[in-house]
């Protein structure tokens, strides 16, 4: 009987052992998350715009932040800009061909803090974009906003990212719009609901 008990009691050890090693796991909160770019519009002024859809997931451990990583997807036909045939024309062939590519897609594959004196997390995020069928390397600058407990019981934690992408590296560059439309400018806000 205090054999069975002691292995039992042992596995419950390694289990609990188990799950305090592991990051926390978030599922983005599609209503607070947003991917917003800006573009330049024949050198002119810029048009802004954003995805409406995006989903995945990000792992983070307040003890190893490092060791964070994220997997997010974006749909492709939720692109706005607050112009109907405009959007209709970037849904098209001649930029996001969304019938074909309906989805872009980010896997982190490194995440670095830098030491900070004010206590904000800040650092450098690698990883792979997929966008128009092509794989690329993707390097964004990422910043903490917070994390706690919401109203409703939950547990959440949020984030910022900025980066560039050069729409010819997707295959996707239109010259209509001038060399200067070929910079996409993004910036990405993240808020997770932990599991």
């Amino acid at each position: 009987m205090n054999r069975k008990i002691n292995t039992i009691g042992m596995v419950l050890f390694l289990v609990a052992a188990q799950a305090v090693g592991q990051a926390n796991t978030y599922e983005i909160d599609e209503a607070h998350s947003f991917v917003q770019f800006r573009v330049s519009h024949l050198g002119f002024s810029y048009i802004l715009g954003r995805f409406n859809k995006i989903s995945g997931k990000f792992q983070f451990d307040a003890d190893k932040p490092n060791e964070a990583n994220i997997t997010a997807k974006v749909r492709m036909k939720s692109i706005d800009t607050n112009h109907s045939l405009r959007d209709k024309h970037l849904r098209g062939k001649d930029f996001l061909h969304v019938k074909g590519y309906p989805e872009a897609s980010f896997q982190s594959t490194r995440l670095v803090w830098e030491d900070s004196k004010t206590g904000t997390l800040k650092g450098t995020l690698e990883g792979i974009l997929t966008l128009h069928g092509v794989a690329k390397s993707m390097t964004f600058n990422v910043e903490a906003i917070g994390s706690g407990k919401d109203p409703w019981g939950g547990y959440r934690r949020g984030f910022m990212a900025r980066g560039s992408l050069m729409q010819s590296n997707f295959s996707m560059q239109n010259s209509s719009l001038g060399t200067e439309a070929n910079a996409v400018y993004l910036e990405i806000y993240i808020e997770g609901v932990q599991n």
